[in-house]
């Protein structure tokens, strides 16, 4: 219960001097309390957030563990050394962190100007195969690319023999067999993007003389850098992170991705114990760079997931 000072009517002097009337209003009550109408998502926000936190504070504390060994890690390391990160530093982790930089940025910028390419001609043109092409795309996209594995491994096997360039124990071709597996996705996602974008834009630019591909190039690109930047940080973290295929076309150590080399540290049972500090301060590094792009394009992120949304 509580006053506000509101008036009911407007500030009139009486003659005996008594004070204008107030309004009482109620606040709370027996609709409910604070908790009820907004504390209860602060609380799921809370434990959501411990849940999220809780694996990236222990590898971090295991980390910066001296010991180094599964056994000794704890959530709060009791002594904090960098002797781990040099350990890691010194042996073959930063070719693998280079191999993982380079696959992942040449694969996810070459999948987003193919798929904005794509998009832009299927969102602009009406030609025969349009709806077929967009309908193969997404059915495409409903089978997991690690179903064709064999069959990949089949052909980069005679791809080696004929171009071991492009075959396998070579992060070129790791490069091409992701790119095929972010197109599609990535396609879809920049054309219902692309649907908003007025087509008076392109009109006007035809008139005053305009090709394609300098409207493409000078007035559509331009104006989805949103889109652009959140398919180019999903394609870099999906190449980062991807292990599967990786550790079946990758054996050669010096070929490796982060990912795989990291795994063959604790891959054995003898190792696992031994070796876990190193793994750790390597998957820290390694979340270096994911972390650095995101905040640095963390102003399209949102514009670009909804913007999209709206027209399909």
């Amino acid at each position: 219960m509580a006053i506000i000072g509101t008036q009911a009517g407007p500030a009139l002097s009486t003659p005996d001097d008594t004070p204008p009337p107030y309004e009482v209003v109620e606040l709370g009550g027996a609709q409910g309390g604070w908790f009820r109408r907004v504390g209860w998502s602060h609380l799921v926000g809370i434990l959501a957030l411990a849940f999220s936190l809780f694996p990236i504070v222990f590898v971090v504390s295991a980390a910066l563990n001296p010991v180094g060994t599964l056994s000794s890690s704890t959530l709060f390391p009791t002594q904090v050394s960098l002797v781990n990160f040099t350990d890691t530093l010194a042996g073959s982790f930063p070719r693998w962190f280079a191999n993982t930089l380079i696959v992942g940025v040449l694969s996810a910028g070459v999948a987003m100007f193919i798929s904005a390419s794509a998009a832009f001609a299927f969102s602009r043109f009406r030609f025969r195969g349009r709806r077929g092409g967009l309908l193969s795309v997404l059915l495409i996209q409903l089978f997991p690319q690690f179903l064709a594995i064999v069959a990949l491994y089949l052909i980069f096997t005679e791809i080696t023999d004929v171009w071991p360039a492009i075959g396998l124990n070579s992060i070129w071709g790791l490069t091409l067999l992701y790119l095929g597996g972010a197109l599609g996705v990535n396609t879809w996602l920049m054309k219902g993007f692309f649907d908003t974008i007025p087509k008076d834009l392109d009109e006007s630019a035809k008139v005053d003389g305009a090709t394609h591909s300098q409207i493409y190039f000078g007035i559509i690109l331009p104006l989805v850098r949103p889109i652009l930047a959140v398919t180019g940080l999903l394609g870099f973290i999906g190449a980062v992170n991807e292990f599967l295929i990786a550790s079946v076309f990758l054996t050669d150590d010096r070929a490796k991705t982060a990912a795989v080399g990291l795994y063959g540290l604790i891959a054995d049972d003898q190792t696992r114990n031994t070796q876990f500090g190193l793994f750790c301060a390597g998957a820290v590094l390694l979340a270096i760079p994911t972390v650095l792009l995101f905040m640095y394009l963390q102003r399209h992120i949102v514009g670009g997931l909804t913007a999209g949304a709206v027209k399909g």
